[in-house]
């Protein structure tokens, strides 16, 4: 049975009528489609950007995109997955940074303990997953019993806590003045060889030392693993297990599947994730403060996840990279965009302050978050299944859709 097995795999992969059934195949898939052209655009555009503007500003730029990728793709496990609300979701972004930065630079030698730490990056990015991981169980366990509004307010003050107590306990974490001076991630030896100086050298100068580039690299590598992660877990019988839970709680647990361990799994897996990009985030600043987990990350976040299509893996990679260029490129570069097309125009009577008037770019910046807030509300009026819906949802939502027409 074996040989026969290996037999077909071999003429699948070396018979020319099965590789082009299955790219024809390929190409008809959405899925396929969709991750066929993410990866190659994460191999082409960092190149592509440099070579016309030699910076590595978008490279860096695509590494920050990377981080909220990661943080989407774990909270879609708890909200798209499970159907649990989580409004706390930085709470675990910050505890993954904040176990980085404790344990990486000097922070520990000016606390009661009188001792610096400096353990490795590789290790403490496991550590930190970890940590966060055991705080979203630990959130978790309490709120079992709540569902709906009462969950997103107990996830919502627990993604209040947790920056405060990092913000007031100055004499550990630095308060509001931070921690800084984090250690920057190392290679190994066989990596960074003789060979690395060679002309052809493959990692010639591939240190970290604050450059983006190793950064983007090790960004896309943690993306993908997610994404194999997840998508396994999402076709496993756990994930089948948070799908039933999310469909109907009751009718799940009538069917033997025990809802607490199963949540409780949905929460500390979503909040590892989120651990995975706080350590990245800590070691790519080398500075970690309160300041960089407000409420706002966890609203932004649940955002992506809800524009990108709840559920749907590749929408939800899709949604946070959209949001993203929105939120941190295009509002935030418009105030210079509408002065210059004031300038071009001969509009320069816009750009100078007059009475209530201060200015288009002031006055354009004012508008950011309602130009963002439309943005979405158009969003879920024209299209409210996502802009990649799992193909259960887009069914459920045009099932509603069609019984709300016929009691019409």
């Amino acid at each position: 049975m074996s040989k026969q097995m290996s037999a077909q795999t071999r003429r699948w992969w070396t018979d020319p009528k099965q590789l082009r059934k299955r790219f024809a195949k390929g190409a008809r898939d959405r899925d396929t489609v969709i991750y066929a052209s993410l990866l190659i655009a994460a191999l082409i555009l960092p190149e592509l950007t440099y070579f016309m503007t030699e910076s590595t500003f978008w490279i860096s730029l695509m590494a920050d995109a990377g981080v909220w990728v990661l943080l989407a793709i774990g909270l879609n496990v708890v909200v798209g997955f499970a159907g649990l609300l989580d409004l706390g979701y930085a709470a675990f972004f910050a505890i993954g940074a904040y176990t980085y930065a404790l344990f990486a630079s000097t922070q520990l030698g000016a606390t009661p303990l009188q001792h610096e730490v400096h353990l490795p990056f590789w290790l403490l990015l496991f550590v930190g997953m970890f940590m966060a991981a055991a705080f979203g169980a630990i959130l978790g366990f309490p709120s079992l019993r709540l569902r709906g509004d009462y969950l997103a307010i107990v996830t919502l003050g627990f993604g209040e806590i947790v920056p405060d107590v990092f913000r007031n306990a100055d004499r550990w974490t630095g308060g509001i003045n931070a921690i800084g001076n984090i250690d920057q991630p190392t290679l190994w030896y066989w990596i960074n060889g003789p060979w690395a100086d060679l002309p052809l050298g493959i990692v010639k100068n591939f240190r970290f030392a604050y450059d983006p580039v190793p950064y983007y690299v090790m960004i896309v590598i943690l993306v993908v693993t997610s994404v194999i992660l997840v998508h396994n877990l999402q076709r496993s019988r756990l994930g089948r297990a948070w799908m039933a839970i999310r469909e109907d709680e009751v009718a799940a647990a009538a069917m033997g599947i025990n809802t607490v361990t199963t949540k409780l799994l949905a929460f500390a897996i979503g909040a590892s994730f989120s651990g995975f990009a706080g350590v990245f985030l800590g070691a790519k600043l080398s500075l970690v403060g309160p300041d960089n987990f407000l409420f706002i990350v966890s609203i932004t976040v649940l955002v992506m996840v809800v524009l990108g299509g709840m559920g749907n893996i590749q929408g939800v990679i899709v949604g946070s990279l959209v949001v993203y260029a929105i939120n941190f490129y295009i509002l935030t570069n418009l105030p210079n965009w509408a002065i210059g097309a004031a300038k071009t125009f001969g509009l320069d009577f816009l750009i100078e302050r007059n009475g209530d008037w201060s200015g288009i770019g002031d006055e354009t910046q004012r508008l950011n978050f309602l130009l963002f807030g439309l943005i979405l509300v158009l969003m879920m009026l024209l299209r409210p299944q996502g802009l990649l819906p799992s193909r259960v949802r887009e069914q459920e939502l045009k099932h509603a859709t069609d019984v709300i027409l016929e009691i019409k």
